[in-house]
């Protein structure tokens, strides 16, 4: 799987660092301790569109640590280099641990078999059967996802220069034809991917594939989107 470098596409406002930055920055580099930020080092990516405004979608660039068998957390970014934006965190937790939250908390937290069978969600640089082992793991599972900045799409719609406004509560595409074929494409050509390929590789994940909750919660705004083999809602199974 690919590893090329998505470069944010907002830069933010304000001016160069000063001498007292580059001099704290040294300071800290050589006597502060990092240690929360130690094995955040599983990296996916994936598309977010904003749940109450689908239309907002952004490409999320995941780095994760995995707490526990049930329990991932994550930093969001909008790119892969050392100049990318922090955006927001995402929290994973297993179908297990999922289906023992309270119902109105069930609402916030998005569903995965989508993106994973679809071959949206990748996990660049690892070999293609490494790759679907891991996501094999996330398979049914569900992530709470807020965005804090809105840096803008990597195929040229405008961000903010700093973060604006309300966090956003993130969701999940659930059918083909959600997000932006713009999006994708941009992401297909900028990261060298084959996604029809990855999508036929993952078909034999289908039949360990759940119901979730969640999957119908965009349907009304893309009339038009299409389901896919292994991608139902509770509702209708």
């Amino acid at each position: 799987m690919s590893s090329k470098d998505r470069r944010s596409p907002t830069v933010p406002a304000g001016e160069g660092k000063g001498v007292w930055l580059a001099a704290l920055e040294q300071g800290a580099n050589l006597l502060q301790s990092t240690t929360p930020l130690k094995g955040f080092d599983v990296y996916v990516v994936g598309f977010h569109p904003a749940k109450d405004d689908p239309q907002m979608q952004m490409e999320a660039h995941h780095f994760c640590r995995v707490v526990n068998d049930d329990f991932i957390q994550c930093a969001l970014f909008d790119g892969n280099t050392r100049e990318a934006n922090l955006i927001g965190i995402e929290y994973i937790v297993s179908e297990r641990l999922f289906e023992t939250l309270p119902a109105e908390e069930r609402g916030y937290w998005h569903p995965h078999n989508f993106e994973i069978l679809s071959g949206q969600l990748i996990a660049p640089g690892l070999p293609d059967a490494a790759e679907k082992a891991f996501l094999k793991r996330l398979l049914n599972s569900y992530g709470k996802t807020w965005h804090t900045w809105h840096t803008g799409r990597h195929d040229g719609e405008p961000g903010n220069a700093i973060p604006m406004g309300d966090p956003m509560l993130m969701w999940s595409f659930n059918r083909d034809g959600e997000c932006d074929p713009a999006l994708e494409q941009h992401r297909e050509e900028g990261m060298g991917l084959d996604t029809a390929k990855t999508r036929e590789q993952r078909q034999s994940l289908v039949a360990d594939a759940h119901p979730q909750e969640g999957v119908n919660v965009l349907r009304a705004q893309f009339p038009g989107a299409s389901p896919i083999p292994g991608v139902v809602d509770v509702e209708g199974a």
